[in-house]
């Protein structure tokens, strides 16, 4: 996989990423979308080297206040109220981003894989998930507000997200996102077509118009 043939990501490469990925997340979660299944093998990079998140298959659209309780996604990734069976809300998403940019950054997961989800459960609870020193510090608060084991204390909001010290003098408006150089990891490969992104959805799932995600390229 190319994630993990690469190695750590530089952090201004990643600053780029999250912001990306940190802007998906808020706009999917403006229309009620939850992913839940937010990870490198649903990340695709395009050309320029921007980012583009995939595959909606477990997407789910919560109403106003309301929790969901079905323990699905990828149990790395997974918060700890996903994997304890809920109630669970779009916060759980930010700490599947939390994850993935902590592997981005480090090359390897903050809680190793366990073989079920209580076992996994129980390794999150008890697992120390303070970045390692190699990382700088304002990525290190990032990652803590990210990885929060409470929900309700977690970064769940793009607003607050965008507004943290690691993306100071970073504009996340997505038309200037797209613009940044960024030099693709995949310069040698030919990225096939894109599948339409919400290919998995209901055809009235968010109503008659087409939506089409920040990432876009």
């Amino acid at each position: 996989m190319l994630w993990s043939t690469h190695g750590p990501f530089a952090e201004g490469k990643l600053r780029v990423f999250a912001a990306e990925l940190g802007s998906a997340l808020g706009f999917l979660h403006d229309f009620g979308v939850i992913h839940r299944d937010v990870k490198m093998e649903n990340i695709l990079i395009n050309d320029k080297g921007h980012l583009k998140l995939t595959d909606f298959g477990l997407s789910h659209r919560l109403r106003r206040g309301e929790r969901a309780y079905t323990i699905c996604g990828t149990m790395q990734y997974m918060a700890p109220e996903v994997l304890s069976g809920g109630p669970y809300n779009h916060s759980s998403d930010w700490w599947s981003l939390g994850i993935l940019l902590h592997v981005l950054a480090t090359n390897r997961f903050p809680v190793e894989p366990e073989t079920d989800h209580s076992a996994m459960l129980v390794s999150v609870q008890m697992a120390d998930l303070t970045p390692p020193a190699t990382v700088s510090h304002s990525l290190a608060l990032l990652l803590a507000e990210l990885l929060c084991k409470n929900p309700l204390r977690r970064l769940r909001l793009l607003d607050h997200f965008a507004h943290q010290h690691f993306f100071q003098g970073l504009s996340f408006d997505p038309d200037l996102l797209q613009k940044l150089p960024m030099d693709s990891p995949l310069s040698a490969e030919k990225l096939t077509a894109l599948p339409d992104p919400f290919r998995d959805f209901d055809g009235d799932f968010l109503g008659e118009e087409r939506l089409t995600l920040p990432l876009a390229g």
